[in-house]
C-alpha cells in the first residue's frame, strides 16, 4: 500500500499520479504499485511539485508496518528507539534562512487584563 500527498502542487502532477494511484480526496493518491514503480513515481513527485510538498508513506517490514518521507516540507522523520516519528518545528523557533518568526511578547495579554482587573 503506498499513500502520497500533495500541498500546493501543479496540475499536472496530480494528473500524472493518477495513472498509476487513486485520488481519493484532492491531493491524497492511494494505490499498490511495485517497489521500482513507487521510486520512479516519488522521484518524479520531487522533480516536478514546484513549489509544493509532498509526503509519501508505504508499507514495508518494520515494527510500525510502514514507512515515510517527506519532500519541502516543515515536519521531517526522525529515528526514534527504533520508531519514525515526524518532527514539528516549534512555531517560534528560527528558520534555518534566520527569518524565523518573532518571538512571542511577554506580559499580560489585553484580554486578560481586563478578565483579571475588569473593566474595558
Amino acid at each position: 500500500m503506498t499513500v502520497i500527498v500533495l500541498a500546493n502542487c501543479p496540475p499536472g502532477l496530480r494528473g500524472f499520479l493518477t495513472r498509476w494511484l487513486l485520488e481519493i480526496s484532492p491531493g491524497v493518491f492511494l494505490g499498490a504499485p511495485t517497489t521500482r514503480v513507487r521510486d520512479i513515481l516519488w522521484a518524479e513527485v520531487r522533480q516536478y511539485s514546484g513549489q509544493g510538498r509532498a509526503l509519501l508513506a508505504y508499507q514495508t517490514d518494520t515494527e510500525q508496518g510502514f514507512a515515510f518521507t517527506t519532500h519541502d516540507h516543515a515536519w521531517h522523520p526522525v529515528d526514534h528507539e527504533g520508531l519514525t516519528l515526524l518532527h514539528r518545528p516549534s512555531p517560534h523557533a528560527p528558520r534555518p534562512d534566520g527569518k524565523g518568526p518573532t518571538p512571542p511578547r511577554q506580559g499580560w495579554s489585553k484580554a486578560s487584563k481586563r478578565r483579571r482587573f475588569g473593566g474595558r
